[in-house]
């Protein structure tokens, strides 16, 4: 059994507390790990004690992690897995905290997929199609896919998609006008019909007014 003897502030971004038992430098933990486990000078450590600590570290460091990855925006399970994969931690340790972030509803696929619709609807509409293959690529599950893309309209994204672009379109010219616009419509994965009855919709909202809606 071991004694800490020395309990030092360490360096950098990531706040540490270096652990000397018996005189020597043993282990480096987060500073909100020793403060939780309650380690003072004069407390003896087994060595199955330290192996704990070591491990709660290891979790705590793959939690956080994920936390700070989540705090620019919704992300999918998958998402965030791959993330602490890529970061080097173990698929255990993963696993364990994305149970924990979902048990705190920090991780929702089905949360994630409305967010991820919705987001897509106001600000750069889009097919089910395309939205659906953007799901697929974010690693959810069909279900869910199905579930969120099922309440789209592709009649209602497209012609919400093509009032924003024709604005940039001179309407003076109507064949050009129908190529320019299909063609944007079509790379927002569009089919053919609902493509052809969006231009032609906008296009008559345009010679009627001499604007387009607001």
């Amino acid at each position: 059994m071991s004694k800490i003897t020395r309990l030092v502030a360490g360096k950098g971004r990531e706040k540490r507390v270096n652990v000397f038992l018996d005189g020597r430098f043993t282990l480096s933990l987060l500073a909100e790990v020793a403060l939780k486990e309650g380690l003072k000078v004069g407390q003896e450590l087994t060595e199955e004690r330290r192996e704990a600590l070591t491990g709660t570290d290891r979790y705590q460091r793959c939690l956080n992690t994920a936390i700070r990855f989540l705090g620019h925006r919704p992300r999918s399970e998958a998402e965030v897995r791959q993330r602490l994969l890529k970061h080097g931690f173990d698929g255990s340790g993963t696993e364990k905290a994305l149970a924990r972030l979902k048990e705190q509803g920090l991780v929702d696929d089905i949360a994630f997929a409305r967010f991820w619709k919705e987001n897509r609807e106001t600000f750069s509409p889009r097919s089910r199609r395309l939205t659906r293959l953007e799901l697929q690529r974010k690693g959810l599950d069909s279900d869910i896919i199905e579930q969120v893309v099922g309440e789209l309209d592709d009649g209602d994204c497209a012609y919400r998609a093509a009032l924003r672009q024709a604005r940039r379109l001179s309407p003076a010219d109507y064949p050009v006008f129908r190529r320019r616009l299909g063609a944007y419509l079509g790379r927002r994965g569009f089919g053919y019909d609902v493509i052809s009855d969006t231009v032609a919709r906008v296009w008559q909202e345009v010679g009627a007014s001499g604007q387009l809606p607001a």
